[in-house]
């Protein structure tokens, strides 16, 4: 496996005391990683700022032009959850051109994983506001400019445990990016509802899965057999692109999921076989949530032994009846579209 990271000190420096989305999060990930003897081996793909172009892909000028301005200030919120520092201008502009380049060298083959370690994170903000600790919605950035590179079937999966409004607002309505989301509801951003299917030409390139809390390894195990593993081989993306939030594991402050990195670690052994199976084993991670610090960092490293190669098994158990039904709400809602689906 060649592993390419993305990376940059610029990171630590948007904080705010006593805020959950804090630099010590990707301290915990790089030392775990280190540990685990992948950094030492992996590309380091450097994190540049985007291009007001590239942001503008995604979100309005207008809303660019005045959150540049507004992080020139040294401290403040772009909405009651969002904070920004002396460092945030930086550190939002590399984490949003270090994704469009880490989705580049997964596209070009020059790495296989790609893992965007960045923050602030992004799928919550959309075209014309920040939201939810995010400032610059990243995987829908370089989501946008490998589209405008000429990829025609883009596959985002999202398992945050947060719905990605942003991302999913950002391409609802075309066919050339499939979305699909697992994620807790009722919870904040409080979209991301089974009957979401798309828009107009997209309609039916939307995939959501609102779990009510409690979910556990095997709930999340259903959707990606029964719902993502079939999608991936009907749509047959290019390339898949991972929203990879940690928080759904038990013990996030933030989660109310019952997630361990068993679970993690079985969802990222099926992107991995589908993604060889029809893209070539393209596959860019970017992080986004995930808020206690031993399920982050195990979370990561699990998941990314399973790409070097760790055998991975099914999670034990069963489902709760309440989960399987909105999965199976979920299904009768898209099948139509993909009639494979069960």
């Amino acid at each position: 496996m060649k592993l390419g990271i993305t990376y940059d000190e610029a990171f630590l420096e948007h904080e705010e005391r006593g805020h959950p989305e804090r630099p010590e999060r990707l301290v915990a990930v790089v030392e775990s990683l280190q540990a685990a003897g992948f950094w030492a081996g992996a590309t380091m793909i450097a994190a540049r700022e985007a291009t007001v172009d590239e942001l503008e892909r995604v979100h309005s000028r207008r809303y660019v032009d005045a959150t540049l301005e507004r992080l020139e200030q040294k401290y403040g919120h772009l909405d009651p959850d969002t904070y920004f520092s002396g460092g945030s201008r930086t550190a939002a502009l590399k984490a949003a051109g270090g994704s469009v380049d880490m989705a580049r060298a997964v596209w070009s083959g020059e790495v296989d994983l790609g893992l965007a370690l960045v923050r602030p994170p992004g799928h919550h903000a959309e075209a014309n506001r920040a939201a939810g600790f995010c400032i610059f919605n990243n995987i829908a950035v370089a989501a946008a400019a490998l589209l405008a590179d000429g990829a025609e079937r883009v596959l985002v999966f999202d398992w945050d445990v947060h719905h990605g409004n942003g991302t999913q607002h950002e391409f609802e309505d075309r066919p050339d990016l499939l979305y699909i989301s697992v994620h807790a509801w009722p919870h904040y951003p409080g979209s991301g509802l089974s009957d979401e299917i798309g828009t107009g030409a997209g309609e039916g390139y939307t995939a959501n899965v609102p779990y009510p809390h409690g979910a556990n390894d095997v709930a999340y195990a259903d959707v990606v057999d029964r719902l993502v593993a079939p999608l991936i081989r009907a749509y047959a993306p290019q390339i898949v692109l991972v929203s990879a939030g940690f928080d759904a594991h038990r013990n996030d402050m933030l989660g109310g999921m019952l997630m361990t990195e068993k679970g993690f670690a079985y969802m990222a052994s099926v992107i991995r076989d589908q993604a060889a199976a029809v893209c070539g084993g393209r596959v860019a991670m970017f992080l986004e949530g995930g808020y206690d610090l031993d399920g982050l960092s195990g979370s990561i490293v699990d998941v990314v032994r399973v790409f070097d190669g760790l055998p991975t098994t099914r999670p034990q158990g069963v489902s709760s009846p309440r989960h399987e039904r909105v999965l199976d709400e979920t299904i009768s809602h898209v099948k139509r579209f993909w009639p494979t689906l069960k």
